[in-house]
């Protein structure tokens, strides 16, 4: 198994906490940022569309889809999620956290950390999602 990668990125908003949140939150609004194409699977089981128990499937090119499925909610604050199906990652987990940034908008943390199932493949990963995630954040309503 190769070792473990960890990404993280720092994307401010101009839009308030509520707003950023509410469109991360959506499993949809997400396909740019990792270059996939997204299909909800599952509403959440905890009474919410993309609240704990919400399955996202993603689709990279002519990869075989993968699934991820939301782990924690903290409405307005944190969105955990992690791979449940159909990928060569191992120990993958997503976190994405949201504050105010002081200035009347928004601050994501976002970090990913994850291995791959053999030797190499978690470093390839990280480089596309590292290129892809920083521009689909910079890319995303009220980004500044």
């Amino acid at each position: 198994m190769g070792r473990m990668q960890r990404l993280i990125f720092n994307q401010n908003f101009t839009l308030p906490r509520d707003q950023v949140f509410a469109y991360f939150a959506e499993h949809e609004n997400l396909g740019p940022m990792f270059g996939a194409k997204i299909k909800r699977l599952n509403d959440g089981t905890d009474g919410q569309r993309n609240g704990v128990g919400s399955v996202r499937q993603l689709r990279v090119g002519p990869t075989p889809p993968f699934e991820e499925t939301i782990t924690e909610v903290e409405p307005d604050k944190r969105i955990v999620y992690k791979i449940t199906k159909g990928s060569p990652l191992r120990n993958h987990r997503g976190e994405m956290l949201f504050t105010d940034n002081g200035q009347g908008g928004t601050h994501l943390r976002y970090e990913i950390a994850f291995t791959g199932a053999v030797p190499g493949l978690g470093a390839i990963v990280a480089a596309g999602l590292k290129r892809n995630i920083a521009k689909g954040l910079a890319g995303a309503p009220g980004a500044s």
